[in-house]
């Protein structure tokens, strides 16, 4: 397991500008915002996927996920908070369609990046009208959704979040089993799971070999707010070692877009502590730390 910085911490600055300071922290991997400000699927030109490889390979990140959780662009003006619309579930077509459409879209974007894989979220759970029609518009859609990852060789990982139509593991396994795909499984956030009032052990357990990407954040008072881990409760030992139990070899990335202020400040006290963490179960990996742009 390695350390990657979401682009979603910087959204005051350009995309570019994000991965020259993720890299100086010295993480080895970045997961790119597939949304308002930095990429927007469908609005991004080849020219523009070369100069993001060319200084990706410059500066030795590697791409954790793109993440296409959100679609706020879609909106003028922005909203102040991520939406979630419109939905993989939504009753209405044209919402629908163009959801999996950009969802596509950032699948083709990975494959041209080399990504692994992307992320999805369901929507909330009255898109669809009642939870039940809009879990069956959310299959279907990710039906279509998975023939293109097919085609293209890309993962897709939903994020389950409390509120949304799926908010568990057991609602997510059930997803997995309706839509049937091997590339589909599990953008695991661990504060998300923490606040569902799951254990690591059921959660991981529940995911097994289905999960691409992990998450990281901490979590106070099981208040939905992305803490720095090491300021919140998260018993980040118990994932991690559940993590290597398993053989999980994908990125811990780092998730703090409620840090948008101090996204530097925040991304260096994360990777102390979560290296400190990796140090106190004797975990050996790649020493991450400042290093010089060169």
């Amino acid at each position: 397991m390695q350390l990657a910085y979401s682009s979603n911490a910087f959204t005051r600055t350009d995309l570019n500008s994000a991965l020259r300071a993720i890299s100086a922290l010295g993480y080895s991997g970045v997961e790119i915002l597939c949304d308002h400000p930095h990429w927007f699927p469908g609005r991004v030109n080849v020219h523009e996927v070369r100069e993001v490889s060319a200084l990706l390979d410059h500066l030795g990140l590697s791409v954790s996920n793109l993440n296409a959780n959100t679609a706020n662009g879609y909106f003028d003006p922005v909203p102040a908070e991520n939406l979630f619309e419109p939905s993989l579930s939504s009753a209405n077509r044209e919402f629908r369609e163009w959801r999996v459409n950009y969802s596509i879209a950032t699948i083709e974007l990975a494959q041209q990046l080399g990504a692994k894989c992307i992320s999805v979220t369901s929507g909330h759970p009255g898109s669809g009208g009642t939870p039940e029609q809009g879990m069956a518009y959310f299959v279907e859609s990710l039906k279509r959704i998975c023939d293109a990852a097919t085609k293209h060789q890309v993962q897709v990982g939903i994020e389950y979040e409390p509120g949304l139509l799926v908010e568990r593991a057991t609602e997510l396994a059930e997803v997995f089993h309706r839509v049937d795909s091997p590339l589909l499984g599990a953008n695991l956030d661990i504060g998300h799971s923490w606040l569902d009032g799951e254990s690591p052990e059921q959660a991981l357990d529940l995911l097994r070999g289905r999960i691409w990407n992990v998450h990281v954040e901490d979590i106070r008072g099981r208040k939905h707010y992305h803490l720095i881990p090491g300021e919140g409760e998260l018993p980040f030992e118990r994932y991690f070692k559940l993590l290597r139990e398993q053989a999980y070899d994908n990125f811990l990335t780092v998730e703090l877009y409620t840090c948008v202020a101090h996204p530097v400040a925040a991304g260096r006290a994360a990777l102390a502590h979560l290296q400190s963490v990796f140090d106190r179960l004797d975990y050996h990996t790649e020493r991450q730390g400042p290093r010089d742009e060169g």
